[in-house]
């Protein structure tokens, strides 16, 4: 009896040392809204005995603040949009990847896995994920008139009835306004200081209209929801979170056409857990859960495979029958060399009465 005992004993201690053994690795992510949702994530915490932690980023300098003060440990899974990418390439924020590792990626679209944005050394830091535009966002309830300008925010009839995104966007947006993207778009990104005064100005005279600055999409949802405003530039992502609430918005790229990004991944050089990461890289850019991001952002992916997954009404709405057409339209987010500059403008703005 007592060898038994002794025998089950050990068969428990084994047990308990099996449990610690397969202890879940905790992958962090500090990433854009609607890129950690569990309706695809929980798939590969399942399948790979892990769990996925997010936090959400409202704008491009908040993941760069947060990176460079001493929090890059905190997390392992970065997306990054185009205006940074490069800058958080460069200055070593990311770890290179192993692309050998990433069956997918050979899936992605050329076009966008060519870009140097991610490269560096002859390294690739990062793998492209989702792509779209800024678009100009309206309550076609509230107004009848399909408006066909970025100048229609300034209309004094939408006094306290519209709202921007606390992010350069709407620094780039009002310097179209003023024509500065003609005839080279990219000089949105390269603006004088007489330029950005000029941009300053045309910003404080919309300053009447604003009811809210935003800065995370499920608060311009808010906004439109509870009829607090009426137009604004948003994201995709806002639309479909106001379709599904049966809300009667509406989406348009302006005839100024508008600014836009491609979101990437990457992986923080101070993560420790860069092998499950890598997987979960892949898995994110597999067609399959490139098509389930899809279906809860709006977002065009990076990976066309995840059209097989789709309709034609559903290929169509994601402008996937003419990507190129559609690219045309948008002014992709470019690295801003006086990025410090433009912030100034923007606190600026923000600080006017």
């Amino acid at each position: 009896m007592r060898q038994r005992a002794i025998f089950a004993g050990i068969l428990v201690l084994a047990t308990v040392c099996g449990a610690c053994k397969k202890k879940e690795d905790t992958l962090s992510l500090l990433v854009w809204e609607g890129y950690a949702d569990p309706s695809f994530l929980h798939a590969f915490e399942e399948a790979h005995h892990c769990k996925i932690v997010a936090a959400y980023m409202g704008s491009s300098d908040e993941l760069v603040a947060k990176l460079r003060g001493g929090s890059a440990s905190n997390y392992d899974v970065i997306s990054p949009s185009s205006d940074v990418a490069a800058m958080i390439t460069r200055t070593g924020l990311a770890a290179p990847l192993d692309l050998s590792k990433l069956p997918s990626y050979s899936q992605i679209s050329p076009k966008l896995k060519n870009l140097p944005l991610v490269k560096a050394n002859g390294q690739t830091y990062g793998v492209p994920f989702m792509w779209g535009p800024n678009p100009l966002l309206y309550d076609s309830k509230s107004i009848e008139q399909e408006p066909d300008s970025w100048a229609a925010l300034w209309d004094p009839h939408f006094k306290n009835k519209i709202s921007v995104w606390d992010d350069l966007s709407t620094i780039y947006m009002a310097a179209q306004v003023l024509g500065y993207d003609k005839p080279d778009p990219s000089q949105l990104y390269n603006l004088s200081d007489a330029q950005l005064e000029e941009v300053k100005k045309k910003l404080i005279e919309l300053k009447p209209n604003i009811r809210k600055i935003w800065s995370t999409g499920g608060e311009l949802t808010n906004l439109f929801q509870n009829h607090e405003v009426v137009m604004a530039m948003g994201w995709p992502l806002m639309t479909n979170q106001l379709r599904r609430l049966g809300f009667p918005i509406k989406e348009l790229i302006p005839k100024e056409n508008t600014t836009g990004w491609i979101d990437h991944l990457m992986i923080t050089s101070a993560s420790q857990h860069k092998e499950i990461a890598l997987q979960f890289l892949d898995y994110l850019i597999e067609a399959q859960t490139q098509k389930k991001v899809t279906d809860l952002t709006g977002y065009a992916p990076a990976n066309p495979e995840a059209g097989s997954f789709m309709s034609p009404e559903e290929k169509k709405n994601l402008h996937m029958d003419n990507p190129d057409a559609y690219m045309q339209r948008i002014y992709f987010w470019q690295d801003v060399p006086r990025r410090s500059k433009y912030n100034e403008i923007w606190n600026e703005v923000k600080a006017s009465q």
